[in-house]
């Protein structure tokens, strides 16, 4: 029996129902991202690695703001 993904927004989903951002999930050795107003279609999965070599690319980027 396979477990049910659990996935969880990101902080900065914005006001109201939340739902303007992505969701990520963790899945052992990859993780799941999909858009949390379509929840139902496509999802992207990458090797763990590759996304939080991802994450850290984008935090040492300056502030476009």
């Amino acid at each position: 029996m396979s477990q049910a993904v659990r996935w969880q927004k990101s902080s900065y989903s914005g006001g109201g129902d939340g739902n303007t951002c992505v969701e990520v999930a963790h899945l052992g050795t990859h993780i799941s991202i999909r858009d949390s107003k379509a929840p139902a279609r496509a999802t992207l999965t990458f090797p763990a690695p590759a996304f939080v070599s991802f994450i850290e690319a984008l935090k040492a980027r300056p502030s476009a703001g």
